[in-house]
């Protein structure tokens, strides 16, 4: 009969789930939301939204994501997407372990419906955050400026509706660059990303005509050929 290797049982990787969430703030632009830890290591630190990965219960690292956002910031339905795995044995002092890492957007008032505590941070001045999660935090940042030239990302920054002054202004805290106003329309109409609300935002001191409102025609990310 053949030799067959035992199965490496000892030392097994802490296996955990954490998540980058973005916001817009109304005046300071790109943020980030975090938590704080209650336990050690790094008690008391600024953290991303994680925990472990529970077999039992969640079907998959990206339900694991939705439950962390749920139970530590106290949001459902929102965009999430898997970012990539960090691991080694210098990530966490308790062990080697593996962080499969996504990143999540919400606008900004979503936050009132959120859990009490959570701290938004412009991403230009976020502290030392515990574990790698700074590293984590950085990759998520340059995936979301990335995929946001070619995509419907920036959008889920936004409540449902929007006027398209607002979805511009959003790819231009992302991007961070200036777009074109003409240009920008065209490309998006183009596109037919959008499609019309009925309903107008009331104009203001009767000073401006009511604003058009528009939804995304995809509820989904939808990339494009082109860039914005």
């Amino acid at each position: 009969m053949p030799h067959t290797a035992a199965v490496e049982t000892e030392g097994r990787p802490i296996v955990t789930v954490d998540v980058a969430l973005f916001t817009l703030l109304p005046e300071e632009g790109l943020a980030i939301v975090l938590g704080t830890r209650d336990r050690e290591p790094f008690a008391g630190r600024p953290a991303l939204f994680g925990g472990f990965l529970r077999p039992g219960s969640d079907g998959s690292a990206t339900d694991a994501a939705h439950r962390l956002l749920a139970e530590k910031a106290g949001l459902a339905d929102v965009f999430v997407e898997q970012l990539m795995t960090f691991s080694g044995p210098d990530r966490d002092p308790r062990g080697w372990s593996v962080s499969i890492a996504y990143y999540a957007l919400v606008p900004f008032g979503r936050l009132a419906e959120a859990r009490p505590g959570l701290a938004v941070w412009p991403v230009g001045r976020m502290p030392p955050l515990a574990f790698d999660h700074d590293r984590i935090a950085a990759a998520a940042l340059a995936r979301l400026g990335g995929k946001a030239s070619y995509s419907t990302l920036p959008a889920f920054l936004l409540p449902k509706t929007f006027t398209l002054p607002e979805l511009k202004a959003v790819y231009e805290a992302v991007l961070g660059t200036a777009l074109n106003d003409s240009a920008f329309r065209r490309k998006v109409m183009e596109m037919r990303i959008l499609e019309e609300v009925p309903e107008k935002r009331g104009a203001t001191a009767g000073v401006r005509r009511p604003a058009q409102l528009w939804r995304l025609a995809a509820d989904r990310l939808v990339e494009f050929d082109r860039t914005v």
